[in-house]
């Protein structure tokens, strides 16, 4: 009796040992299969968005590439009603005394040393005719409205300035149109912010082939006041 009992409590200690085992063993494939799994997750994640980010790179160059096109093809037909100076008869000298201009808003000739900044800024009073000019020689469009535009047209077009490196936009009252466009050399007077001949001054004079200084600083000069 005493040697059946001593086995049957060896065969217990056996099972036991032999269930652990199994217990071990199952725990060990489960935490694989788990972690197998969290990889393969991984991986299709990183790839995911990988792909996302590809594909969003590929989609933003394109739209780069059509809005260059678009761009391009706005800048290459003329202005219907665009006035055009003789830019070596625009003088450029920086000088501190008021020059009178034969245009308002004038278009170039003498001019302050110091520019207006004209990084997409929209003043809400108007600004030096002198600074201006700096402004234009530097590649900008300057857009100036009288007291007559309406509010929409206003807003519209402060919020393509806004967005538009290279341009300013400023009240002017004694100006002949009530919204009008100038560039170095260059003036057009529009019927409203959605006339397509804005987006076309835009595209053809903002740093365009007119600038006398292109690329140089839109900041660092005059602000509002």
């Amino acid at each position: 009796m005493s040697f059946d009992r001593r086995t049957r409590i060896e065969q217990m200690r056996n099972a036991d040992r032999a269930r652990d085992r199994r217990n071990r063993v199952l725990a060990i494939s489960l935490s694989a299969v788990v972690v197998a799994g969290l990889v393969a997750f991984g991986s299709y994640t990183l790839l995911d968005r990988s792909e996302a980010s590809a594909d969003q790179k590929a989609s933003d160059a394109k739209g780069a590439k059509q809005s260059e096109a678009e761009r391009k093809k706005l800048a290459a037909g003329s202005i219907k009603g665009e006035k055009t100076w003789d830019a070596k008869k625009l003088t450029r000298n920086h000088v501190t005394k008021t020059v009178t201009y034969p245009m308002k808003p004038p278009v170039g000739g003498d001019h302050n040393p110091v520019w207006m900044n004209c990084d997409g800024e929209v003043y809400k009073n108007a600004v030096p005719d002198m600074n201006a000019v700096h402004s234009l020689e530097h590649g900008s469009v300057w857009v100036t409205y009288t007291d007559k535009a309406p509010a929409a047209d206003v807003g519209k077009l402060a919020e393509r300035v806004g967005k538009t490196p290279y341009s300013l936009m400023s009240p002017y009252q004694d100006q002949a149109g009530t919204i009008m466009l100038s560039a170095w050399g260059k003036q057009v007077t529009v019927d409203g912010a959605d006339d397509p001949r804005v987006a076309q001054f835009f595209a053809k004079y903002v740093q365009g082939a007119q600038t006398p200084e292109p690329g140089a600083a839109c900041t660092g000069g005059l602000g509002a006041q």
